[in-house]
């Protein structure tokens, strides 16, 4: 599986390809691969990062449940710069806020599909990348919706 990596404001981020598709992001130094969909996604992650992109475009395969992968489509409904609470897509699915929760701290493709932007109900909720709840907060504060918050 090809990997390539990139140094970030929120520490050293590896994008996973697998039959033309992203299915991987995680904290790790996993690789240096070229492809041209990694070329892609490195291109649209400096650009987030440099405040220039706000909606990425790529194609992604997340791995899991049906449930799963609705979590996963909801959370990238989310337009940046604002937030929903696991109850709100819990409602939106038809279903309970903890296994969202559950499936939102399983999303395989963290920043991309941006489960930073689902907040507990009372508070920030959690976060399964690096840095945990800390790194939650520098995204939200980069796309300048920390203040609803913080």
């Amino acid at each position: 599986m090809p990997i390539a990596s990139l140094q970030t404001p929120v520490g050293l981020l590896s994008v996973h390809e697998r039959e033309g598709a992203i299915v991987r992001l995680d904290w790790s130094a996993a690789g240096g691969a070229q492809t041209a969909l990694l070329d892609a996604a490195l291109d649209q992650l400096r650009a987030y990062f440099a405040g220039e992109l706000q909606v990425f475009d790529l194609p992604l395969q997340v791995e899991g449940s049906d449930f799963q992968r609705a979590v996963c489509a909801a959370m990238s409904a989310i337009p940046f710069g604002e937030t929903r609470s696991y109850g709100d897509i819990a409602r939106e699915l038809g279903g309970a806020a903890q296994p969202v929760g559950n499936a939102c701290g399983a999303n395989p493709i963290p920043v991309i599909i941006p489960c930073h932007r689902v907040l507990a109900a009372n508070g920030l909720g959690g976060f399964s990348g690096a840095g945990g709840v800390e790194t939650k907060v520098a995204l939200l504060r980069h796309e300048g919706a920390a203040g609803l918050l913080i």
